[in-house]
């Protein structure tokens, strides 16, 4: 089941709706759970998930007292350019995910269930953003476009094959300094 535009939130992403009012009369009873958010505008500065990518979810619902457990895997699939060579990169990041969904849920630590319903949308949404890569590297040994022509040096330190430069004159005002044996 994919979610619907108009099922999403003015100021949120769309919601992706599990009804859980089968397993809630049982504790401890599972149910399978397969859902997909479609990506729209998701990103980072270098790294992004293709509009109108699918965020895939495969995963079991589980009956708990006050609420349900969620666990499973999500697929997200993302675009960017590496880090040094500016390569355009695409992958797909996998998420282990458990989390716990509550009639009266605790800010920061668990999901809100409401109406015997589980609300997958902002879950995938920051699952989805959490697990892209901040810095991609096209392969582990990346040098860059051309280490060689444009090497990496530390301010200060001298650019190979230049001249270092002379070190400038000290104040004299400070000489006394230079004497001191610490």
């Amino acid at each position: 089941m994919t979610s619907s535009p108009d099922a999403a939130a003015a100021d949120g992403p769309p919601a992706v709706l599990v009804s859980v009012t089968e397993i809630r009369r049982r504790p401890g009873s599972r149910m399978p759970v397969a859902r997909t958010l479609v990506a729209d505008g998701l990103g980072l500065t270098d790294v992004a998930i293709p509009d109108g990518s699918a965020i895939a979810f495969v995963g079991d619902l589980e009956s708990i007292h006050e609420g349900v457990v969620l666990t499973g895997s999500a697929e997200v699939p993302w675009t960017g350019a590496c880090r040094r060579c500016l390569k355009d990169l695409h992958g797909v990041a996998a998420i282990e995910i458990r989390e716990v969904y509550e009639t009266k849920p605790t800010d920061g630590e668990t999901w809100p269930l409401e109406h015997d319903q589980v609300d997958l949308g902002p879950l995938l949404h920051d699952i989805a953003l959490l697990a892209l890569p901040l810095a991609p590297l096209c392969t582990d040994d990346c040098l860059g476009p051309a280490p060689d022509a444009f090497p990496a040096v530390v301010e200060g330190s001298p650019i190979p094959g230049e001249e270092p430069e002379a070190e400038p004159a000290k104040d004299p005002r400070w000489a006394a300094l230079d004497d001191l044996d610490l």
